[in-house]
């Protein structure tokens, strides 16, 4: 990766084509203490229908960040996701026989010809739309089980869903309807126009699904995760893995969470010099668990400030989200909880342990204990704790939140100062929450 100048405000429009990895060109380097911005396009379902991707997303090529070395971390103050695109299509997906090897994500190749990742274009609307550019077969590796389109309304504060006649229509201006950035190289899925579920309205609350930093090996992007990264395991393609020691290398990027949104700040392991920050699979809303394994993906733009945080030395994500977000046991305590606090050490000769702060720490996996084993020995690396002890104030004043089935999931606690204090975070819990 070529050094850039130092930028205080960095903007990228410039996405990779489904990998994440130290051979990927940097966008360029923004000063320790900088401002990020992005425009990305959709991730999921438009990568996923495009037969040249080697991933199931399209994130922006990596950022380099002042000052970050291996073992730093990057705390990424996440200030605004924006929404740009208008509608949208997904649902449940099906994969389609011939058009992949051993991962419909990854290896694609075209049923009719065998091309490898081949040039594709667009004829017509519907799910036979996307073509090989060599022999005119349907290319795609993947269709909807059971799919839907969604329109936004004009502050993307709702959504609903589109009857056939609403959805054809919505295809017929695929590109310009979900906003595709000039640079981005995915078919829309709005051209698949699924049209299921019809006059149903939700709400939207946008966030970041695949955001961090840069693992030390080339993964595809959709796969930077301790349960899609299963899927790499074993695998007969370029970017297979010999065994899970492998996946370790991982960053999470990928972890579909709907707390990792604007007002929340984000701190991810540096794994490569620099550390490669990359933002992409913005989605308008998601229940906990993203339970069809997709939701709403939509272009948009994110706005987020950076700081290196020296010698953290964290194999993965931790969150800081927004204190509304936060479990009931698992916010800070109002000062009349406090006062309470005060009273029962007195009445009880107990030294009160109050100065405490919350956190997530992200954990993934193959299964959901795997991904909670994993957020366990990753919390108590952080805090100096044994796993007794990280258990007990989970359970005591925090939980595990479900992510993304099959394998993400937040470990909540609110941890004792000192504890951040002698990891240098405790700053940034503090002007979280209002410490």
């Amino acid at each position: 990766m070529a050094q850039h100048e130092i930028q205080q405000r960095l903007s990228v429009d410039q996405y990779t084509l489904g990998l994440v990895g130290p051979d990927q060109d940097w966008a360029g380097t923004v000063a320790d203490g900088g401002t990020i911005e992005t425009y990305t396009p959709p991730a999921c379902w438009g990568p996923m229908i495009t037969p040249e991707f080697r991933g199931g997303h399209e994130v922006t090529r990596p950022i380099r960040v002042e000052n970050a070395a291996v073992g730093d971390a990057i705390a990424l103050k996440i200030r605004d996701v924006e929404v740009t695109s208008m509608a949208t299509s997904t649902g449940t997906m099906r994969e389609r026989e011939g058009a992949f090897g051993d991962d419909p994500f990854v290896d694609h190749r075209c049923p009719g010809c065998g091309t490898e990742w081949p040039d594709s274009v667009v004829e017509g609307t519907g799910e036979g739309a996307i073509r090989c550019r060599e022999c005119g077969e349907n290319a795609s590796a993947f269709g909807f089980e059971y799919g839907y389109t969604v329109v936004f309304d004009d502050e993307r504060s709702v959504g609903l869903t589109m009857d056939a006649d609403g959805a054809h229509e919505l295809a017929t201006e695929a590109r310009s309807v979900m906003d595709i950035p000039p640079n981005s190289r995915q078919h829309p899925i709005l051209l698949y126009e699924p049209s299921e579920m019809p006059g149903t309205l939700g709400r939207l609350r946008p966030f970041i699904g695949n955001v961090g930093t840069t693992p030390p090996i080339e993964l595809p992007d959709s796969h930077n995760a301790g349960d899609f990264g299963q899927f790499l395991i074993g695998a007969d393609h370029e970017w297979g893995l010999s065994s899970e020691a492998e996946l370790e290398e991982r960053t999470d990027g990928h972890m579909d969470v709907p707390e990792v949104r604007a007002g929340a700040t984000l701190l991810c392991p540096v794994k490569v010099d620099g550390g490669g920050v990359y933002v992409g699979d913005l989605h308008a809303n998601q229940g906990d668990g993203e339970l069809s394994l997709h939701t709403t993906d939509v272009s948009g733009t994110v706005t987020m400030d950076v700081e290196v945080i020296k010698g953290l030395d964290i194999d993965g994500p931790v969150l800081l989200p927004n204190e509304e977000d936060l479990p009931f046991i698992s916010k800070p305590y109002s000062e009349e909880e406090r006062q309470a606090g005060r009273d029962l050490a007195a009445t009880h000769g107990v030294d009160l342990e109050a100065d405490m702060g919350p956190i997530q720490v992200i954990g993934s996996g193959g299964t959901i204990n795997d991904a909670t084993d994993n957020a366990f020995e990753r919390a108590g690396s952080l805090l100096d704790m044994t796993e007794g002890e990280v258990r007990a104030r989970c359970t005591f004043t925090g939980g595990v939140q479900i992510g993304r089935l099959p394998g993400v999931v937040q470990l909540d606690m609110l941890a004792p100062m000192d504890r951040l204090e002698a990891r240098n975070i405790d700053h940034l819990v503090r002007e979280q929450y209002g410490l």
